[in-house]
């Protein structure tokens, strides 16, 4: 005897709804577009497999799926919702209802005969299972077992045998739960499209993710297209530690009130904030943001290429941290500093200590398990930065050092002013 209906109970696969503990990793979206391809490996399995009917027991939109009779989910909790799907599929002939969290699955295991048995179990190593099978709709075996638990495959065995039911085991299988789960099966089943993805994945992040998950403490650097680190864009620890002496000695220079670019975790905010001088950070990293704010400093989550609060009013802009580098284009960058200060605002900058270098060229982020896509930056000395601020209207005024870092500061003035200084 085989199942003669098959069933795969299934979410619709909406960002944010759907492989939350891929997000560790993953956005929501990208977590989403993995679970697609999950569904789309187990649906391709029962397609392929030999069986009189085939069910999908959806929750979200149901929409069009060829080959399956679509039905949606009811009941409060998933034990309610498995015992449901069987009775909404029931056909008079035995059924085996499996999840889309294992993409590996094969007709051979869904053609599993057990005629000499009452019930079949697929277990995962998780502790839950991937499969159970029913010769008719029995509520009892399924209501009230706990289930998303490290023992819910087990409590189900417990459950079927002790209303009398043999019970056949299938082999266990891992589920894809995890950024771990979904690397070990890309890499166990490579043909699978969901492995597909996860390779393409693995080297196309957003950028923002990875530095994110780096504020969060994972371990991510920043390479270059030479591969080599780039020590001055990986140092997480020191930014989101208190501001130390050589910060202090830039904001010594500072006038109220300050913007900083690429603010991060807010150390330099906070600083100015505690020497009573009115500052603002503004990032693209919403988690920046919100540790700055957890600093008890005003941040805002925007580009800098966007409207800004006070332009034309900062007596100060600062860019610290190399993020002169932010968008790969410094003299444009110069330039959007020289509208956002006052007429006579200061414009800070730290600069490589390599008085030569002028690199434009992107970098990656790497994590233990993903690469961002290349990201434009620019990593550039003093004498570059001069050149480009030279063409932004911009004064230099100062060329300091302090323990291996390297800074610049400027005045904004009219061009009449800048050609003169310039003789």
């Amino acid at each position: 005897m085989t199942a003669e209906t098959l069933i795969v109970i299934a979410k619709e696969p909406v960002p944010g709804r759907v492989k939350t503990r891929l997000q560790t990793e993953f956005n929501p979206a990208e977590a989403a577009a993995l679970a697609r391809a999950s569904l789309g490996d187990t649906l391709a399995a029962v397609r392929a497999t030999d069986v009189r009917r085939r069910v999908l027991a959806l929750e979200g939109d149901t929409g069009t799926w060829p080959g399956f009779t679509v039905v949606p989910q009811r009941g409060d909790g998933l034990d309610e919702r498995l015992a449901a799907a069987f009775e909404d599929a029931y056909a008079g002939t035995p059924m085996l209802l499996i999840g889309m969290d294992t993409p590996q699955v094969t007709p051979a295991l869904l053609q599993a005969d057990w005629s000499q048995y009452d019930a079949v179990l697929g277990l995962t190593e998780d502790g839950g299972y991937w499969c159970l099978g029913l010769q008719q709709p029995d509520r009892r075996a399924l209501v009230g077992v706990p289930m998303s638990t490290e023992h819910t495959g087990k409590d189900q065995l417990t459950r079927l045998q002790s209303l009398g039911y043999k019970v056949l085991l299938l082999p266990t299988l891992r589920d894809m739960d995890t950024p771990a789960d979904a690397a070990a099966l890309a890499m166990m089943y490579p043909a699978l499209r969901t492995s597909r993805l996860h390779r393409k994945l693995q080297h196309a992040a957003h950028p923002s993710l990875l530095f994110e998950k780096a504020l969060e403490g994972a371990p991510v650097v920043a390479i270059g297209t030479d591969g080599r680190t780039v020590t001055s864009l990986s140092e997480v620890d020191r930014w989101q530690a208190p501001a130390d002496a050589v910060d202090h000695l830039a904001l010594s220079r500072c006038e109220g009130p300050v913007l900083d670019i690429g603010c991060g975790p807010g150390r330099i905010v906070t600083a100015l904030a505690e020497r009573g001088i009115p500052a603002l950070g503004v990032d693209i990293s919403a988690q920046a943001v919100m540790l700055t704010n957890e600093r008890g400093a005003p941040a805002l989550k925007r580009p800098v290429q966007e409207p800004l609060p006070g332009e034309g009013r900062w007596g100060s802009v600062l860019l610290m941290d190399g993020n002169i580098g932010i968008g790969g284009a410094p003299e444009a960058l110069l330039r959007r500093c020289a509208e956002l200060v006052r007429p006579d605002g200061l414009v800070l900058v730290e600069v490589d200590p390599d008085d030569n270098l002028d690199d434009p060229a992107p970098i990656v982020l790497r994590s233990a398990s993903r690469r961002s896509y290349p990201l434009p930056w620019a990593r550039v000395g003093s004498r570059a930065v001069l050149r480009y601020a030279s063409a932004a209207d911009l004064l230099a005024t100062e060329d300091w050092r302090a323990d291996g870092r390297a800074f610049l500061t400027f005045r904004r003035c009219s061009t009449s002013v800048l050609s003169a200084a310039n003789g």
